[in-house]
């Protein structure tokens, strides 16, 4: 072969190899959204900004808001859990035909359970799930899921008085400290290529969201979306020789046993097994898992157990 030749092929070939692993912390998480409805009543964003004192996120006529719990030094198996490996607290707000409509997971400390809950009713709140997300968690945290229904400035006057609670017991506000950084040499598009799913990269967690298109799910009569918290996700962290991922799978009701079994055979623990919403149509249960070990080999299992349910397909 001629030495331009080589050169040319040489050059052709580098072009086309891909980095083991990239930061894609740019990248937007995949998000199932809902067509707009005339019936519905648009949110007043603006007045939820403002009565809630912080910003959030909007989707497609939705928002939510985020508070990073930062100040929680939790571990679990020898990693070190940070919010977006699920330790982050929401609120997100729909629209309906009549008033807006809320769902939202709090995390609690042990400290934080019984004034939290105690705020949650007196608000006029509902507390529609108490569960883990892990086991062997140091300190041990729970999550509380609140829905509740009122206009704009009500429910924005409520969701505040929970989120102060918190801050009271903690004694600060936990999105306040200083963000985590976990250790990630994952190759990410290896994981992508196995669950046919993108991610994206945060502070050293790489995190998949998966909707459910398949599903029309409806809470009272409002459609529910994946911004809503109708996902299966995971969130990796870790080595390629020894990985941690965590993560939630949203199910009908019989794809429950056929993906504990598949989690359970490919070596990953199911730790919960719960609801989030109590009047749902259809209903659906939600799984939490953990594993630790080769990061193709959680992938693999990890598709596997997705062929068990609506989500295999890409979004």
């Amino acid at each position: 072969m001629r030495p331009i030749y080589l050169l040319l092929f040489c050059f052709f070939l580098f072009s086309c190899l891909e980095p083991a692993n990239t930061e894609n912390e740019n990248e937007p998480e995949p998000t199932q959204t809902l067509d707009k409805h005339p019936d519905l009543k648009e949110l007043d964003i603006t007045l939820l900004k403002d009565s809630l004192g912080m910003d959030g996120t909007e989707n497609n006529g939705e928002f939510k808001i985020t508070i990073p719990q930062n100040d929680l030094n939790v571990s679990v198996d020898g990693f070190k859990i940070i919010p977006p490996m699920g330790l982050g607290s929401w609120v997100a707000f729909t629209p309906t035909g009549d008033k807006p409509m809320i769902m939202g997971d709090i995390v609690v400390t042990e400290k934080d359970l019984k004034p939290v809950q105690q705020e949650v009713i007196k608000q006029g709140l509902t507390v529609t799930a108490i569960h883990n997300h892990f086991v062997r968690n140091e300190p041990d945290v729970m999550y509380m899921h609140i829905g509740g229904m009122g206009t704009e400035e009500e429910l924005a006057a409520k969701v505040k008085s929970v989120l102060d609670v918190v801050e009271k017991s903690r004694g600060a506000n936990p999105s306040e400290f200083p963000a985590g950084k976990v250790e990630n040499t994952l190759n990410t598009r290896m994981i992508d290529s196995i669950l046919g799913h993108k991610g994206s990269m945060n502070n050293g967690v790489y995190k998949i969201v998966i909707g459910r298109p398949d599903v029309d799910l409806k809470e009272n009569g409002t459609g529910i979306s994946t911004f809503m918290g109708f996902n299966t996700w995971a969130s990796w962290q870790g080595t390629p020789e020894k990985a941690a991922v965590a993560g939630d799978f949203t199910m009908l009701e019989d794809e429950v046993a056929p993906v504990i079994k598949a989690l359970i055979e490919n070596d990953i623990e199911v730790v919960a097994l719960h609801n989030h919403m109590v009047k749902e149509e259809p209903r659906i249960f939600f799984l939490h898992y953990w594993g630790v070990g080769p990061a193709e080999k959680l992938a693999k299992g990890l598709k596997e157990t997705l062929g068990q349910t609506g989500s295999s397909g890409k979004n």
